[in-house]
């Protein structure tokens, strides 16, 4: 299945078909009578939510959708957390949902990174349910409270059932673009800098969630992993989307590593000089691979290897072999113990497997969402335009 999955990945970003195997190519028709399946029931779906035969949502604090139109390694996570951090830090609680893929890897990333904050991670499909059982736990802020300060928003105490830093005062949805059923006060849609839309078919012929129209939907768009792409790439890039829309902001933002963790004692700490000169094996099971290697290799490591795995695999005992397989290899090549680094979503999918890779150190990468300056896109343009968003919705909107 793995094997299946990789294939349809590598035809879903394949720009020329000379380079597709035969099994890829006889995979090819019956991809595109899945996906024209795919189209009709995301068509249909899209009619019964128009006609409001299904239901939308409105949750009564501001809600703010981070999402994407392709599979997986988009940085909406990342982003996510992004915002969480300026919310609480601007005395705003937010409450992030997370669909919670693969057993939950991103929000126990969340709950480590968010740690000490004044933020809530609520995890399951039933986004609206889940919304819902925070608000009667924590209660939630009256748009009433919310002040704006002179350095930006912030929550006015009150005196009640709960208290005011734990009272929720917006939602942050992961993965939001395709959760037609909560309705969104801001649309950020992530684009992968390095993949963009693969082949422009829709899943699984192609990597896309919607068609491409769907961009006219976003409010914002971030351009992911915008360091790892050639100059003139970012020109044509930012052009397209200008087509779609011209006063359509755009940002560009980074993966900027921190330190490295011991995936035995998560909380250790070891600086990124440390992997200096050292023979690296990059073991992932995310949907930009890519990006993740090449950011290790920016480090400085002397040599590089990678093992990919489709995202949101689970490791199991053979993957483990196949791992040490590869160590053993590099071990002979170079005369030196190779080192293992893992993202840190597959450490928090099964904390305990890496250890059975011992003696071979195994190391996670830890890793923040910067914002890239570009033209008048900057991180201080992102935070003032998400205030913007939140004093209108409190301050000006009946949600009821």
């Amino acid at each position: 299945m793995e094997k299946l999955r990789k294939a349809v990945s590598e035809i879903a970003y394949a720009q020329n078909h000379a380079k597709l195997t035969h099994l890829q190519l006889s995979l090819i028709p019956v991809l595109c009578l899945a996906s024209s399946l795919y189209k009709l029931a995301l068509s249909l779906r899209r009619s019964l939510y128009h006609s409001g035969l299904f239901r939308k949502h409105r949750l009564p604090v501001p809600v703010i959708s981070v999402g994407n139109l392709t599979w997986g390694g988009n940085g909406k996570t990342p982003m996510a957390e992004f915002i969480a951090r300026f919310l609480a830090d601007s005395g705003i609680s937010p409450l992030i949902l997370t669909r919670g893929y693969a057993g939950g890897d991103e929000a126990r990333m969340l709950h480590r990174h968010l740690l000490g904050r004044p933020v809530k991670i609520g995890v399951g499909a039933k986004r609206a349910a889940v919304a819902a059982r925070f608000f009667e736990r924590y209660g939630y802020v009256d748009p009433s409270s919310m002040i704006k300060g002179s350095d930006g928003l912030c929550i006015e105490p009150k005196v009640g059932g709960h208290l005011s830093s734990e009272k929720i005062g917006a939602v942050i949805l992961d993965d939001g673009m395709q959760h037609w059923s909560l309705q969104r006060d801001l649309e950020i849609v992530m684009v992968n800098g390095l993949t963009l839309w693969g082949n422009c078919h829709l899943i699984p012929r192609g990597p896309l969630r919607e068609p491409l129209n769907a961009l006219r939907r976003a409010d914002v768009v971030v351009l992911h992993h915008a360091d790892l792409v050639s100059e003139q790439n970012l020109k044509d890039i930012d052009l397209m989307l200008q087509e779609v829309n011209k006063s359509l902001p755009i940002f560009f933002t980074k993966m900027d590593p921190c330190y490295f963790f011991d995936v035995g004692n998560v909380n250790s700490r070891k600086p990124l000089r440390d992997l200096s000169n050292s023979i690296v094996l990059c073991v992932s099971a995310i949907g930009s691979s890519n990006a993740f290697v090449k950011g290790v290799e920016k480090i400085g490591a002397f040599y590089v290897d990678r093992l990919e795995f489709s995202d949101h695999h689970i490791f199991q005992a053979k993957d483990t072999e196949m791992i040490r397989r590869r160590l053993r290899e590099l071990e002979d090549t170079f005369g030196h113990k190779p080192v293992v680094i893992v993202t840190e979503k597959d450490y928090d999918r099964d904390p305990e497997i890496f250890k059975h890779l011992d003696p071979y150190e195994v190391l996670a990468l830890c890793s923040e969402l910067k914002i890239i300056p570009h033209r008048e896109c900057t991180e201080d343009g992102f935070k003032k335009l998400l205030k913007g968003d939140l004093k209108d919705e409190l301050q000006g909107t009946d949600r009821n």
